[in-house]
């Protein structure tokens, strides 16, 4: 989900905003492109091994071995568009948030966007895919009163707009909802297990609500959960203890950990970042790498 209080796309002074990946295989970590003055936000990894980023209110195509630089995808209609983007699984269309609160959808490499969601008074922040192709997973917000967060819930929607379905209404906001390969699961964080306002851990869900599961128990603030298409590890964004909501330039860590235990993660890089890191699905379709974004900032006292 898009946080308000961090919706400028700018960059601080000194700031560099860096597309990289993450090899699984040998832990290397190489930088994709590198801007001064544009800042870009999470990656999904097409199956012809591009990157589509957002920037600027607008999306992005990369070649994911840096031999190019972003270029900008022709989405005729699309309103400014914010960091929650996802791709079908056959690669052909992108389904896009926007900051009219919407979805909308539009082939890849450009074209006319067509709205999904329908004007319910929610709002609309994409953050999946269904395995099939055939639902969207999202997380909806209802406009009233100051703090809109707190009514944060999952929904699942069919990519017609039609049949809309609450997966998670408890109390406690959740956001960062992704199927697992097999369909069989929705991951997601949530501040349902915590008495501390903001302290959110990653649980899972059936699509339909049922069984729902706790899968971490630390001091620290985890969000964005993404399994591997191999389906035996996942990758997500962990903060600071005491960080509330999603922010940006903070010191924060991607984890790897086995699906098998979620309670033994691995810290695979510490950098600075947070909002636009990792917000939406970004592993390589074969599980052999995953992108982000980090926002490192010079030191001043440096020439």
């Amino acid at each position: 989900m898009d946080d308000a209080a961090a919706t400028d796309g700018g960059l601080l002074p000194g700031q560099t905003s860096r597309i990289r990946v993450w090899e699984r295989a040998t832990g290397a970590i190489r930088t994709v492109h590198a801007s001064r003055s544009r800042r870009y936000e999470a990656p999904n990894w097409t199956k012809d091994d591009r990157l589509l980023v957002n920037g600027d209110g607008r999306l992005w195509l990369l070649p994911a071995d840096g031999s190019g630089a972003p270029e900008a995808i022709p989405a005729v209609g699309l309103p400014e568009a914010n960091n929650d983007h996802v791709l079908s699984p056959d690669g052909r269309t992108v389904f896009a948030s926007a900051q009219d609160w919407h979805i909308w959808t539009l082939p890849l490499d450009g074209g006319a966007a067509r709205r999904v969601t329908r004007d319910d008074g929610g709002m609309h922040f994409l953050h999946g895919v269904s395995p099939d192709g055939t639902r969207l997973g999202y997380v909806r917000l209802d406009p009233e009163g100051e703090n809109w967060w707190a009514s944060a819930t999952i929904h699942t929607i069919g990519v017609d707009g039609d049949d809309d379905v609450a997966v998670t209404t408890d109390p406690g906001p959740a956001d960062g909802c992704a199927w697992t390969p097999d369909g069989e699961w929705i991951v997601f964080n949530t501040e349902q297990f915590s008495q501390a306002p903001g302290h959110a851990q990653l649980a899972r869900v059936r699509p339909d609500g049922a069984e729902l599961e706790q899968l971490t128990f630390d001091d620290r603030v985890n969000w964005f959960p993404h399994v591997a298409p191999t389906g035996d590890v996942a990758v997500y964004l962990s903060y600071p203890p005491g960080t509330v909501g999603h922010p940006a330039d903070l010191a924060v860590e991607l984890r790897l950990v086995s699906v098998d235990d979620w309670t033994r993660p691995t810290t695979i890089v510490a950098l600075h970042g947070g909002q636009g890191t990792i917000n939406v699905p970004s592993w390589a379709p074969d599980g052999s790498a995953f992108a982000f974004v980090d926002y490192p900032v010079a030191d001043p006292s440096e020439p």
